[in-house]
């Protein structure tokens, strides 16, 4: 569920009283763990953590006009959800956020990115703090492009070296037949151009 809000302060400002005080306590979990590189915005209708232009220039590869997503933190309809790209990106980090969530005594209900829970009860804290602080913005940026590819930008195309379709495709061209040497041209132009001699009348 997207707000419209266009702060952090206006959206909690929107929530019911249980939803904001979860919210925001969560919210202080992460500002107190997370990167300082790192920037908390509003972004896709929640408050997001990201890493600014200033940063990472490409920014987010299906839409490079927005930062680059680190996580997220929402009220949805039917649950709250915190959302973690770097569990998403990397199955190691996902194996790690499953072991130590399920170890602190906590149901993990968690999609691609998303740990949907209903109360802050069902949540552990020390682990959402250990998830921040242990994949800073350089490993995550990183990770992302270890994923995708080097950012285009950064790629210097190489040279080819690979033979052309139609050289590839195509057969050996023939031959052409030698040119004549300019005595041989203009022998053949001198007999082309000398009148014939008419056959005697009989």
């Amino acid at each position: 569920m997207q707000s419209a809000a266009k702060t952090v302060d206006d959206y909690l400002a929107c929530l019911p009283e249980d939803r904001r005080a979860a919210v925001e306590a969560l919210r202080k979990v992460i500002l107190a763990n997370l990167d300082p590189r790192l920037e908390e915005v509003m972004q896709y209708g929640m408050i997001g953590y990201v890493v600014p232009h200033k940063v990472h220039p490409p920014g987010y590869h299906c839409d490079p006009k927005q930062p680059l997503c680190f996580a997220a933190l929402a009220s949805q309809k039917q649950h709250l959800a915190l959302y973690l790209m770097a569990a998403y990106g990397d199955p190691g980090e996902r194996a790690w956020l499953e072991k130590v969530w399920r170890a602190a005594g906590k149901k993990l209900d968690m999609g691609k990115s998303c740990i949907r829970f209903r109360k802050l009860e069902d949540v552990p804290l020390e682990v959402v703090a250990e998830a921040f602080r242990r994949v800073p913005a350089e490993a995550f940026i990183a990770s992302v492009e270890a994923a995708l590819g080097k950012p285009r930008e950064a790629r210097p195309k190489a040279a080819s070296t690979a033979p052309s379709k139609a050289a590839a495709g195509s057969a050996p061209a023939k031959a052409r037949p030698a040119k004549a040497v300019p005595e041989q041209v203009t022998a053949t132009k001198r007999a082309k151009a000398a009148p014939r001699k008419k056959a005697p009348a009989r």
